[in-house]
């Protein structure tokens, strides 16, 4: 399964490719009165000693969103690929905590992940990959680098712009962990002395930005739906969810309502306290940006997504309070190698796994058995906005 993985991933195909999409030709009108003059025209980065604005607060204004896009699409195939054969997908919170890992026979040490959380969201498979995964990972965060050098990524639809930040930030913070696996946490490894969230190794037409700049000063900067922050993956388990499809234009908003969905109704997010209901820490975080209200505006913002138990808790409790949060690594073998010495396999397991991986996988199984019993959905269905000739390129866009 891996090797074509990595065969995919290295391959002289991977780059990210921009592609022109039908385009109907009209005449421009007169410039009416008070109308914006027309855009300067875009330089490629490559073509010009030094494009970068002045290294102030405004520094990443070069990416705030053109009121005038152009029809283009970004193809993310090959990244679509690679996380349909690197992920596990836990299924839906059946709101229930994970049981306590058992040790393994004749030991009191546990291996794999530890978390309450861990029959939620979804799981890498780090431990299996090799350099040559790893490289593959830092060749296709390159080349959606080089994307952003070659093309405007301003003057793109704003769906297709939020699916480029999205897949940029999640693939440059899935190749970092998988550098520094084995990690129990991902907030532990940092670049240079820095941490890794604020670490600046990404590079835009020559602008060194970091995974936060990307989330707090371009995509929360000039999005003002809050459901952006469940398309960014942070590498915990006690966060969003790493889907399972790559982001593109025509499934952003779905995927994103669906990855919304998954976190609000699980144990992650919400969780009842006496007459309190706490709530993760991510809600905090991104506060100054969405919820400056905290208890009325994240209250309203979780109702929009909440299913029938979450309602329930929503209308029997008070305050909300930010107190959840797991920090773990989003890995199915807990950020650690299995010992030397398990010798001991879970039947209808690969060997290769190890048999605390195995144990997840045997739990998950029961507990979505048990969820269909009960007749709880185990899966969630999204359907991609449809484009239609004479359609606008910013239609059904996540504002």
């Amino acid at each position: 399964m891996l090797s074509k993985v990595a065969v995919a991933l290295i391959a002289g195909s991977c780059i990210a490719m921009p592609v022109m999409a039908a385009e109907e030709t009209t005449t421009a009108p007169d410039q009416a009165e008070g109308a914006q003059p027309p855009a300067a025209p875009y330089v490629p980065a490559s073509a010009t000693t030094d494009t970068r604005p002045s290294l102030s607060e405004d520094r990443l204004a070069i990416f705030t969103p053109s009121s005038d896009p152009i029809r283009h699409t970004i193809d993310y195939e090959i990244w679509d690929y690679a996380l349909k054969n690197i992920l596990i997908s836990m299924g839906p919170s059946d709101r229930q905590g994970a049981p306590r890992p058992e040790a393994l026979t004749s030991s009191r040490i546990k291996h794999g992940p530890q978390s309450r959380y861990r029959l939620e969201g979804s799981m890498v498979l780090f431990r299996f990959f090799d350099d040559d995964v790893i490289a593959s990972f830092a060749e296709y965060r390159r080349d959606l680098e080089h994307v952003a050098d070659t093309l405007d990524i301003s003057t793109l639809p704003r769906n297709e712009q939020l699916a480029f930040w999205i897949n940029l930030h999640n693939v440059a913070l899935m190749e970092q962990i998988a550098r520094d696996w084995p990690v129990r946490q991902p907030r532990d490894i940092d670049l240079d002395g820095v941490p890794l969230d604020e670490a600046k190794f990404i590079t835009l037409r020559g602008i060194p930005v970091s995974l936060r700049d990307i989330r707090e000063k371009i995509v929360f900067r000039h999005w003002k739906d809050p459901k952006v922050i469940y398309g960014f993956w942070r590498g915990e388990i006690g966060g969003p969810q790493l889907q399972s499809y790559a982001f593109t234009g025509a499934n952003v908003g779905s995927l994103l309502d669906i990855a919304g969905a998954d976190f609000v109704n699980s144990l992650r997010g919400t969780q009842k306290r006496g007459d309190r209901l706490d709530v993760a820490q991510l809600y905090a975080e991104v506060a100054p940006f969405y919820f400056p209200d905290f208890q009325t505006d994240l209250r309203a913002h979780l109702t929009d997504f909440a299913d029938a138990p979450v309602l329930e808790l929503l209308a029997r409790t008070g305050e909300l309070r930010p107190a959840i949060s797991e920090p773990d690594i989003a890995d199915l073998h807990g950020g650690a190698r299995p010992p030397a010495y398990m010798a001991v396999q879970t039947p209808g397991c690969p060997s290769a796994w190890g048999d605390a991986a195995c144990s997840v996988i045997t739990a998950r199984k029961l507990k979505l058995e048990a969820m269909e019993r009960k007749g709880q959905p185990t899966g969630r269905v999204f359907f991609s906005n449809i484009d239609l000739p004479g359609d606008p390129p910013n239609k059904n866009a996540v504002e």
